[in-house]
C-alpha cells in the first residue's frame, strides 16, 4: 500500500519533501504534482522502476516518458541543443511544455525513443515539483497519469488512492491542479512540430 501524503502547494514543507526525495531514490515511484497536471515519477536510473511505470499506464517501449529537469543547463546534459533550440527554450521555460530533442551519451538507450534516438524534457513551473528537484539533484524520469482507456489525465487525489495505492509508493496530494497535460513540441527537425496541443500556448513558435 503506498503512503499518502497531504502537501502545500504554494509553500511545500522541506520535511515532506525530503520524504518524498527519499522514496524516488529507495526506488518508488510517486504521484506528484506538476504545473499542468498531475504526473508518475521515477528515479532516472531505476529501470525496475520505469518499467513499473509502463505497467501503471500500459504503454510499450515506443512511449516517450520525458525527463523533468531544474533547469536548461541540466536539459542540455540530456539533449543536444543548438542556438535556436536554446533560444525557443529559454522562451518557453518553466512552463507546461515538454520538448523532443536528440539525445546524447549521456541518456541511456533505454530512455530513448527506441527508432528516433530522441528524448523528452520539460523544466516545470510548480514549487512542488521544484522543490522536488532542488533536493533530489538530478532530473525526474516523468510521465502524465493517464490511465489506459482514458482520455484526460487524473485530478483528485481521492481517486489517486482508490486506483493505485498498491501501485505507486508514494502520492503527494497537492490539491486540485487541472486536467489539461503539457504541449509537446518537437524540435528535432528545421522548424517547430507541436505533436500534442496542450496546456502551453503554441504562438511562442509561430504555430
Amino acid at each position: 500500500m503506498s503512503q499518502y501524503i497531504e502537501i502545500h502547494p504554494v509553500d511545500p514543507q522541506p520535511r515532506l519533501i525530503r520524504q518524498a526525495v527519499e522514496i524516488v531514490r529507495e526506488g518508488g515511484v510517486i504521484v506528484y504534482v506538476t504545473d499542468s497536471c498531475y504526473a508518475l515519477g521515477c528515479h532516472i536510473g531505476d529501470k525496475a522502476a520505469m518499467e513499473r511505470m509502463r505497467v501503471i499506464r500500459q504503454v510499450d517501449e515506443r512511449h516517450h516518458f520525458s525527463l523533468v529537469c531544474r533547469d536548461l543547463s541540466e536539459i542540455a546534459t540530456y539533449a543536444k541543443v543548438d542556438n535556436r533550440q536554446y533560444r525557443m527554450l529559454k522562451a518557453a521555460t518553466p512552463g507546461c511544455y515538454a520538448f523532443i530533442l536528440e539525445a546524447t551519451r549521456e541518456v541511456p538507450k533505454r530512455l530513448q525513443h527506441p527508432s528516433r534516438r530522441t528524448i523528452g524534457v520539460r523544466i516545470p513551473d510548480h514549487p512542488v515539483v521544484r522543490a522536488l528537484l532542488a533536493e533530489l539533484g538530478e532530473p525526474l524520469l516523468s510521465s502524465t497519469l493517464t490511465l489506459a482507456g482514458e482520455e484526460v489525465p487524473l485530478n483528485d487525489p481521492e481517486e489517486f488512492r482508490e486506483r493505485l495505492e498498491h501501485l505507486v509508493d508514494l502520492i503527494l496530494d497537492a490539491g486540485s491542479c487541472g486536467v489539461e497535460p503539457t504541449t509537446i513540441v518537437n524540435l528535432t527537425g528545421p522548424a517547430p512540430l507541436i505533436t500534442r496541443v496542450g496546456k502551453g500556448a503554441t504562438a511562442l513558435f509561430g504555430v
